[in-house]
């Protein structure tokens, strides 16, 4: 057990009082641009502890490998990516298209939705190398690596891939989100007036004696987030089709820059993924019911 990992198993203690239920944040789709790696370093600055997942297959992951070697309070997963959802903003393997044909599109990038890549004709073998690769990128880049979890979904939409990742976080000796019993909670479909309040409802809300895992994307709602478009959640769109995805991420990095600095912090015990693994170990995960 590395220093850092028995510092934090000893600060972060599951909550003696039932008046302090314990809650995880984790936030995502970190390195997928310079405006997302923003809100990361807004997020450190505040050094509350949080749990990053990045997305080592997107061509920023090196500018948030950078904050992230800052910030050793931050517990570091890799994102694992099967899809590439943006129009006019694509992404591809780490391996490259000609290695794992069977993963992307004609020109090279990986699909844009689950179901598009389900439909596929994928070959298990190429999403293990793919995904493998990933995971080597993160630990190639010096940041030590606490957990892996799964971008939209797609690594576990089927037993035989929810076999992959299981792999995977085995032969990499990590754990996997949503593993550890947490109660799962999002903001991501919460409009973008609502998600101040209903993270006030969550933590009202909270599990006693459980780990409470809460998923956030937060960005800068810069001119590089706001012209990108979801090919695939409604939620994040207009009527007519205008993208509202930097409003949504902009709300919630306000939300959490609000929380940390304020005396609502105070009435949870925060945990990272580092802390909880060395504290529960690996061999209790077991697959979400």
């Amino acid at each position: 057990m590395t220093p850092f990992v028995l510092f934090a198993a000893l600060l972060f203690q599951s909550p003696t009082s039932p008046s302090r239920p314990e809650l995880l944040i984790r936030i995502d789709d970190i390195g997928m641009n310079h405006s997302v790696n923003l809100a990361l370093a807004q997020l450190a600055d505040t050094r509350i502890p949080l749990s990053a997942s990045v997305m080592f297959a997107c061509p920023w992951y090196q500018e948030a490998v950078e904050i992230l070697k800052k910030n050793p309070q931050i517990s570091v997963g890799v994102h694992l990516v099967l899809n590439s959802e943006w129009k006019g903003y694509r992404w591809g393997p780490v391996l490259g298209k000609e290695a794992v044909p069977s993963l992307v599109d004609t020109v090279g990038y990986f699909l844009s939705s689950s179901d598009e890549f389900l439909a596929h004709k994928y070959d298990l073998g190429e999403v293990e190398r793919e995904l493998s690769a990933q995971v080597e990128r993160a630990r190639r880049s010096g940041l030590r690596i606490d957990y892996v979890d799964y971008h939209m979904g797609t690594a576990v939409s089927t037993p035989e891939l929810r076999a992959i990742v299981e792999r995977i976080a085995a032969k990499y000796n990590v754990g996997i989100s949503r593993y550890f019993g947490e109660s799962s909670h999002t903001m991501f479909d919460t409009p973008i007036d609502r998600k101040e309040a209903a993270f006030h409802a969550l933590l009202d809300s909270l599990t006693p004696r459980k780990v409470n895992l809460v998923v956030v994307h937060a960005a800068q709602a810069t001119p590089e987030m706001r012209v990108l478009v979801d090919m695939n959640n409604s939620t994040q769109n207009t009527a007519t089709g205008e993208p509202l995805m930097a409003l949504h991420r902009q709300a919630e990095l306000e939300m959490l820059l609000k929380f940390a600095k304020g005396p609502d912090a105070n009435r949870v015990t925060l945990t990272t993924y580092a802390a909880v693994i060395a504290r529960q170990g690996r061999a209790s995960m077991a697959r979400p019911q």
